[in-house]
């Protein structure tokens, strides 16, 4: 399955963006989905994940009460609605797509066989 990110951008701190992310081949409602963020200097981390059906959805304690994650099988596109924007949250944020699994969520990067290509997102103080 091929990803396409794209919604990231610069936004004062309490504001939001909403990410989208854009799936093409494989059989993207049988996937569970994921969100993973990079800052500068930093390791990969797990930002939320939805099983196929969007009944089920977790989130990094960093995030949670603040973003959400959602998606839509028919338009085979994942995305997350970042509110309450903070500059911590500044990164390059990556969807990502385990095919291996409907209902079990990882947080480990190395569990998500296809990436997007990520987006930028800024958040300003």
């Amino acid at each position: 399955v091929q990803l396409q990110a794209s919604g990231g951008g610069l936004v004062q701190a309490g504001g939001s963006l909403r990410l989208s992310c854009a799936a093409s081949g494989g059989t993207f409602s049988s996937y569970v989905m994921g969100w993973f963020r990079q800052a500068p200097g930093k390791e990969r981390e797990f930002v939320s994940a939805i099983t196929w059906s969007g009944k089920s959805t977790y989130y990094s304690d960093s995030v949670k009460g603040r973003f959400t994650i959602s998606r839509d099988n028919a338009k085979n596109t994942v995305y997350l609605q970042m509110n309450s924007l903070k500059p911590e949250d500044t990164a390059d944020y990556y969807c990502a797509a385990d095919p291996k699994s409907s209902y079990q969520y990882s947080i480990r990067p190395s569990d998500y066989d296809s990436w997007g290509q990520g987006t930028q997102v800024t958040v300003s103080s």
